[in-house]
């Protein structure tokens, strides 16, 4: 669990950024429901850190809220369920 956890997390952090420099070098972007996609099976933290770090997608409403209270969830179900 935990080295899932970890790769699909870096996996996240790593869409964020190529994402971000996809949008500043204005190239074909990840689309947004994949960004979800990865998040919510478990890629919520490094998601989270991802938009924090390149400053990407946090002034849409969905991301800037949703993703904070989606690895608040995670956390509490890994804590809950494996702790």
């Amino acid at each position: 669990m935990t080295i899932y956890l970890i790769i699909i997390n870096f996996i996240a952090f790593t869409m964020f950024a190529v994402d971000k420099h996809r949008a500043v070098t204005k190239q074909r972007r990840i689309p947004e429901y994949a960004l979800w996609i990865v998040s919510v099976i478990g890629g919520a933290a490094g998601s989270f850190l991802g938009m924090r770090a390149c400053r990407h997608k946090t002034k849409h409403m969905t991301f800037a809220i949703g993703m904070p209270v989606l690895m608040f969830v995670e956390i509490f179900i890994i804590y809950y369920f494996f702790g």
